[in-house]
């Protein structure tokens, strides 16, 4: 199987993109440390999966997650080979109406866990030829309108990982970045608060609709976290039908 002895952590593991994630990475061989906030989602993926996953209640923008998630994965699984961060809590406003708390809450969820993430797992990757799977968004890459605070966070995210990307290449760990576009629960919602808005944004999707998280954006992570992507490192991968382009 394309993921077998594989042992990935994944943040925001249990609903959404994250949850798509971590039942194709099981389905394709992998053991998998869920981390999430959403305890009925996690106990629903635990008993999906069985003893291939497990489940970690925690909220990833507080420092000792990470090391918990390692020692999890470590103690239950002999060991890890990969980390998906793709948890992110945000709030949207235009730039001038943005405080302080909106701050924190972006770059703790996502920039500060991806970085402590990273760091915890560093001993155990570099032992293991590891891979490093970030997510950024097209939030940041078009400036997006009221996302100041999620589009900041997400391209500080690419950059650590390009700087991470070339400075651990020598423990053979590899570093990439998926920008997904991507039917979730949220995008629904949205979709019926504000159809004119998501409307158009279905107009600039070349492939003409939004990704299914499971069918279109897992797969992609599962390919990064596998032994086919070995001399692939440093790279942003769109999975948004063609909706952004990164040059």
């Amino acid at each position: 199987m394309q993921l077998e002895n594989k042992v990935v952590i994944v943040t925001g593991g249990a609903a959404g993109i994250g949850g798509a994630i971590s039942r194709v990475l099981t389905a394709r061989g992998a053991k998998v440390v869920a981390v999430d906030i959403d305890a009925a989602a996690g106990a629903a993926l635990e008993a999906d999966r069985g003893a291939d996953v497990v489940f970690i209640q925690a909220d990833v923008g507080l420092p000792e997650t990470a090391e918990r998630a390692v020692n999890t994965a470590v103690e239950r699984f002999g060991g890890l080979t990969g980390v998906v961060n793709n948890a992110h809590a945000s709030r949207q406003a235009p730039f001038i109406d943005v405080t302080p708390d909106m701050w924190d809450l972006s770059f703790s969820t996502g920039f500060l866990a991806t970085r402590n993430f990273m760091l915890a797992a560093y001993p155990h990757l570099k032992d293991a030829g590891g891979s490093i799977v970030n997510f950024g968004s097209g939030a940041g890459l078009v400036g997006q309108p009221t996302q100041a605070t999620y589009a900041a966070a997400k391209e500080a995210i690419r950059g650590l990982s390009r700087v991470v990307a070339n400075e651990w290449a020598k423990d053979d760990i590899r570093v990439n970045v998926v920008c997904p576009m991507a039917l979730t629960a949220g995008v629904e919602a949205w979709s019926k608060a504000a159809p004119d808005l998501y409307h158009e944004s279905l107009t600039k999707i070349p492939l003409g609709r939004f990704g299914d998280p499971e069918g279109d954006v897992a797969p992609i992570v599962a390919f990064l976290l596998s032994d086919d992507a070995k001399y692939m490192t440093g790279q942003t991968v769109m999975a948004d039908g063609g909706a952004n382009k990164v040059y």
